[in-house]
């Protein structure tokens, strides 16, 4: 699409919110660069260009603008759809992987010398992994700033930053302002600042239409005790992260998802707002997805009814795998139990129980080693669980950002217990790809049924909804009563 300049300037002429994200347009004459629904005017063709990601606009010499803060855009939805390393290495950037393992231990996970990754990033996306970690960071550091009481050294180091003058000098580049000038600035607005040490508030930006209420139906019909609870509208739940624990709740909020952390390290920031916008899926196209669904009559009652349903995906690829082949013939009410059991007898507890949310989900080290049955599982459906958790810890199942899905599907199909189902529920809920598609399904098999599509002939008519037959199955599940899986 950056190739196509009339097309984007089309968009930014508009504003058009929906291509947030998608690219970037930068000023010649103001040296700024923005988000294409920034409400200033429109800047004449011949002092526009447009880049693919902020990294690109910063490495030629732009800053973000202030008044529509582009860094707070929602993510492309490119990296959702696509499989190749490109694509890989963006969401393995976005949940903060060089800032953990560096350049290097990024371009190991994906098989590529570093040389190989960088030039491949910069000719499609037109920055190398480090400017691309470089303007991750600038943007944590500003959500740290401007909503925590922490000093600037701490938020240097939190955002990834390995110095302190290397902190300054990037947040004057990006935003020309000191780091004191935007925590002014912040308070001279309001913005809120938490009075806790560990606290982190913000809001998640998405693409509108949001089906506000299908997420908090999904996951009130799922929750796991201990693990996640709801209080009203409010959704809370643990994460394991890099660097320790914490917890985290969402709500709506007028145009976004509200984001309260609960940090036990700061340095895991930028991974747990990566992980909460892979839950809700908060970087999708839903106006795609509507295009492409509702040309079938057999789903465009259910896309009408309830547009910009999400796929609800996941904070951890092992729990949702696991919880996955709890749930095999099984009701959802009967795996949830089961999990919770789990989870009270192998999940590690919080320092500090937040609401409710009082353990982390076992892991997959854990579960290996552990005596599962207790739980009240099957032999044979523990057996699985615990092939699962071997395979997943010792590194034979990759199931974060980074990881192919033809390669995690043709691993997990070789484990004892795993088959066709488990595997596409596993690819459309913790893989995130936007193709899954459990096609044996029973109450996938059900709804297409009730919309017209005979389940004999359900493959064959769901081709037509490539590449989106994982929100397909959405929209089919939600014309059952209640939710299914």
């Amino acid at each position: 699409m950056i190739e196509d300049f009339d097309r984007c300037y089309r968009a930014a002429a508009s504003r058009d919110s929906r291509f947030d994200g998608w690219f970037f347009t930068a000023v010649t004459s103001t040296g700024i660069y923005c988000r294409p629904s920034c409400p200033a005017l429109t800047p004449k063709r011949d002092n526009v260009r447009f880049f693919r990601t902020a990294a690109a606009a910063q490495g030629a010499g732009f800053r973000a603008c202030r008044r529509c803060r582009p860094d707070a855009s929602p993510g492309s939805p490119e990296w959702n759809v696509r499989s190749d390393v490109v694509a890989r290495a963006m969401r393995l950037i976005a949940d903060g992987a060089v800032d953990r393992g560096g350049v290097e231990g990024l371009a190991a996970r994906l098989g590529y010398s570093v040389r190989q990754l960088h030039r491949l990033l910069t000719a499609e996306v037109g920055a190398g992994p480090l400017a691309l970690a470089r303007a991750q960071r600038a943007q944590a550091a500003r959500t740290l700033i401007e909503t925590t009481a922490l000093p600037m050294a701490a938020v240097a180091f939190a955002a990834g930053f390995a110095s302190i003058r290397q902190f300054n000098d990037t947040v004057r580049s990006v935003f020309a302002a000191t780091p004191s000038d935007l925590r002014r600035a912040a308070r001279h607005t309001h913005a809120t600042v938490d009075t806790g040490p560990l606290s982190v508030s913000l809001r998640l930006a998405y693409r509108r239409p949001f089906a506000k209420e299908a997420w908090l139906r999904f996951l009130s019909a799922r929750l796991v005790a201990g693990v996640e609870t709801i209080d009203g509208r409010v959704y809370r739940r643990s994460l394991r992260l890099p660097h320790g624990a914490a917890a985290v709740a969402l709500s709506d909020d007028d145009g976004a998802v509200r984001c309260l952390l609960a940090l036990d390290d700061h340095r895991d920031l930028v991974a747990a707002v990566n992980r909460c916008r892979r839950l809700l899926d908060l970087d999708a196209d839903p106006m795609a997805v509507h295009d492409a669904l509702a040309d079938d009559p057999h789903l465009r009652p259910a896309v009408r009814r309830e547009p910009g349903r999400r796929v609800i995906g996941s904070v951890d690829g092992t729990e949702v795998a696991v919880r996955t082949v709890l749930g095999q013939q099984v009701s959802v009410a009967g795996a949830r139990t089961t999990a919770g059991r789990l989870t009270g007898l192998f999940g590690k507890p919080l320092t500090r129980a937040v609401g409710g949310v009082t353990h982390l989900f076992p892991d997959a080290a854990t579960l290996a080693d552990a005596d599962i049955g207790q739980a009240g599982l099957t032999r044979r459906r523990a057996a699985a669980v615990r092939a699962l958790a071997t395979a997943i810890a010792e590194g034979a199942v990759d199931l974060d950002g980074g990881a192919d899905p033809t390669q995690v599907r043709d691993t997990l199909q070789r484990l004892p217990g795993v088959g066709p189902w488990t595997t596409e529920y596993v690819a459309l809920r913790a893989l995130r790809d936007p193709d899954a598609f459990p096609a044996t399904d029973l109450g996938l098999r059900k709804a297409a049924e009730r919309v017209g599509i005979p389940s004999a002939s359900l493959d064959a008519h769901a081709r037509r909804w490539r590449p989106w037959r994982a929100y397909a199955a959405e929209y089919l599940w939600s014309t059952l009563e209640g939710t299914s899986r």
